[in-house]
């Protein structure tokens, strides 16, 4: 059952980048934390991973990196709670971390609490002005999952104002494009 999960998601993943320059108004992928889909030989040392985060927290509940690390081995196995948990936990210890935030943003968005993905990422981008990962995802939740097009729109500028020639830059300016031309 792990192996077929997984293999589904390795060919979602890939044909999503394949095909993400053929149609511009294809939904973006959203920006995850840097992982690899656990496999069945993955999920044991997860596990180990968690249960040594989950002991270090015992003995040291401030400890930031290990609420962010804990996080991000929920992430990593769509756990989406246990993964927002940790992550509130860490950004009760610091709370202008625009990675952990834009993580857990993308967290309720698996969810389906759309409202609160944008609520988070729209924080990460107030607490830093120049991150682009919250912009971007923004403008995928307003666009897929909200249907805002002037919203999409909006976030998506701004982020093209801090890299105007990145990897997703041109992609961007497509789908913007195209979102101008429907709204005429």
């Amino acid at each position: 059952m792990v192996v077929a999960f997984v293999a589904g998601v390795v060919v979602g993943v890939v044909a999503a980048v394949l095909h993400e320059g053929e149609n511009p108004m294809a939904p973006l992928p959203v920006q995850q934390a840097p992982s690899s889909s656990p496999g069945s030989s993955q999920f044991g040392e997860i596990k180990k991973k968690v249960d040594l985060l989950q002991s270090i927290l015992k003995n040291d509940p401030e400890n930031l990196n290990a609420w962010i690390d804990l996080g991000n081995a929920y992430f990593d196995t769509d756990q989406f709670d246990a993964a927002i948990e940790a992550y509130s936990k860490a950004l009760e210890i610091d709370p202008k971390k625009a990675d952990v935030r834009t993580d857990m943003g993308i967290m309720y968005r698996r969810k389906g609490d759309f409202d609160r993905a944008i609520q988070e990422f729209r924080k990460a981008a107030e607490d830093d002005p120049g991150h682009l990962n919250s912009r971007y995802n923004l403008g995928v939740v307003l666009l897929h999952d909200k249907g805002d097009i002037p919203g999409a729109i909006e976030a998506w500028e701004k982020y093209l104002k801090l890299e105007p020639n990145g990897r997703r830059a041109e992609n961007i300016r497509n789908q913007i494009t195209k979102m101008k031309a429907m709204t005429k």
